[in-house]
């Protein structure tokens, strides 16, 4: 049987980092958490990290406050793992980041759920982009409405990457807890596909 997944809170202390953040937050946890020769964290496939919020301060930039936290959505089996993350120094570009005490928190089953970035191959044709997350939507046996939002971009190393804002909705308890916990489209470790509760976004 499966772990079930959680999310892991991490508070943050800091002031400010990339919005465009996703890859950069990637390669510090990963310069964190991984040995040379064990590179397991790019190996997982069912481990998620949500972008962080803040505010935006322009020019590229994100302002950390009291609620900003590193959220890792992974299966509840490998906590231990990253527990090591408590206390250390991430580095982001030119950017610092203290890492406290995590938390733990269940996944909440909500009949809306958001991701800010969902990205699928020629992603940037808007029908193909369709009709690739029909199918994974059926594959999960989720009947709920998907609704594509505004196109995005993010960044990994110097390329351009489309992706999409989506939202499903009229979901059941089930399909809430099963989209969360699988996602849709890749690059979850970038903060990609990863689904959490519209109304508390």
């Amino acid at each position: 049987m499966n772990s079930p997944k959680i999310d892991l809170l991490f508070p943050l202390h800091g002031h400010a980092i990339p919005l465009d953040h996703g890859y950069v937050l990637y390669a510090a946890l990963a310069r964190a958490l991984e040995s040379s020769g064990d590179c397991w964290l790019h190996n997982r496939e069912d481990v998620g990290v949500h972008l962080i919020r803040g505010h935006y301060q322009g020019k590229g930039r994100l302002a950390l406050n009291a609620g900003s936290r590193l959220t890792v959505r992974l299966p509840a089996t490998l906590v231990h793992k990253f527990l090591a993350l408590a206390g250390q120094q991430l580095t982001l570009g030119t950017d610092s980041l203290r890492v406290g005490i995590p938390q733990p928190h269940a996944l909440q089953a909500t009949p809306t759920l958001y991701a800010h970035l969902v990205t699928t191959r020629n992603g940037n044709d808007e029908n193909r982009f369709d009709t690739e997350i029909a199918h994974q939507l059926a594959e999960l046996a989720i009947r709920g409405g998907p609704q594509r939002g505004p196109r995005r971009s993010f960044t990994i190393k110097d390329r351009k990457v489309v992706a999409h804002t989506l939202l499903v909705s009229e979901l059941t308890a089930e399909e809430s807890i099963r989209l969360q916990e699988h996602g849709l489209g890749g690059r979850r470790k970038l903060g990609c596909g990863v689904f959490v509760p519209w109304q508390t976004r």
